[in-house]
């Protein structure tokens, strides 16, 4: 079977270079070539002898991911879906916000959490994506808006838990770091996690470069449990604890998010508590209030409540922006486009995509 060099390191492309009877520094040209021009066609590769692309061609290809949809709403933010070679399919979301332009990737297809309030967790777990159907996500919305535009910012808050696909998304996060791959720096690169814990001790310990931020949404053990059933096999305070030793670097934050859903989390008596539990943690607090879904029960918050909320994080020192929601003209919310067309197609929910439009 022929290798997909999406899926490969730098040192992994280097180690197939050699293989080939070739100097490790053609790994690092075709590296360049795939990542920094696009190029999907061993022909392009203008820098490289014919002979060894013709080997090429025999051995290897360059995977790619083409939208089958692609929605976008009034103030800019554009939702793509991506159909995978298995029939499977992932979403991705582009946001532009004060000059930023940020894209939101998937890890996995569905997601295995199983968060209350998630339409992701209702379509179930299928698999996990591998590095080359992570980074294809970025490489692919970057071909669609051109040249003119730059993603400046990836998040890793997509479809499905980072952590609990590691190795593909430690590898997609390197690829998306190195300098002959997409050479993203790690302080553009947003890790979100529901707290998985050996996952998040791991990942610090092997010096991965990035952002973190961890989807809290309760202030108390009950509650988070509630919404969030992982929360009963990593407690709310061995979550907190972990945060408060975790070697961040210097001048860098921990991102709580916390979603507001009303009359579950959205009281002033849960914006006091949470204040409390998170003392002794560098952090900030995004809050979001809920982006209301037909397919779920929860309800966004009066304005009233959520500015009431707030007051009480920023009187108590933290930094708690309102994170406003983007595309709700369109299907932005977490497998709500998905979920749409398998809808329409009369396919069950966590079934197959084709990928043929």
């Amino acid at each position: 079977m022929r290798i997909d060099l999406r899926n490969l390191t730098r040192e992994e492309l280097e180690r197939f270079a050699q293989s080939l009877g070739e100097r490790a520094f053609r790994g690092r040209q075709i590296m360049r070539w795939i990542y920094q021009q696009g190029v999907e066609d061993f022909e392009e590769m203008t820098d490289i002898g014919k002979a060894l692309r013709r080997r090429l061609k025999e051995v290897a290809y360059i995977s790619s991911l083409k939208p089958v949809k692609v929605e976008t709403s009034p103030d800019g933010t554009s939702k793509f879906l991506f159909p995978l070679e298995d029939g499977n399919s992932v979403e991705s979301v582009l946001i532009p916000h004060e000059g930023r332009l940020t894209l939101c990737i998937s890890t996995q297809v569905g997601c295995r959490m199983g968060c209350r309030f998630c339409l992701t967790g209702l379509q179930g777990f299928a698999r996990n994506l591998t590095a080359g159907e992570i980074v294809n996500q970025v490489l692919a919305v970057r071909k669609a808006i051109g040249r003119k535009r730059r993603i400046t910012n990836v998040v890793l808050m997509g479809m499905g838990e980072p952590l609990d696909n590691y190795e593909q998304v430690v590898k997609a996060i390197r690829m998306m770091e190195d300098e002959f791959g997409l050479g993203l720096s790690g302080r553009k690169i947003t890790l979100s996690t529901v707290g998985l814990l050996p996952g998040l001790e791991r990942i610090f310990s092997e010096g991965i470069r990035f952002r973190l931020a961890i989807s809290l949404n309760a202030a108390d053990q009950e509650t988070r449990s509630r919404l969030m059933p992982v929360s009963k096999r990593y407690p709310l305070e061995e979550l907190l604890d972990l945060c408060r030793r975790l070697p961040l670097p210097p001048r860098e934050r921990i991102t709580f998010e916390y979603v507001l859903i009303a009359g579950v989390n959205d009281s002033v008596k849960d914006a006091e508590r949470l204040s409390q539990i998170l003392k002794g943690i560098r952090c900030k607090v995004n809050l979001i209030p809920y982006n209301e879904l037909p397919e779920l029960p929860f309800r966004r918050p009066d304005p009233e409540r959520v500015l009431a909320f707030q007051r009480v994080l920023l009187e108590g020192g933290y930094t708690a922006p309102l994170r406003e929601s983007r595309g709700q003209e369109i299907s932005a919310a977490c497998g709500q486009l998905r979920g749409k067309v398998l809808k329409r197609r009369g396919s069950p929910q966590g079934a197959p995509l084709s990928s043929r439009p």
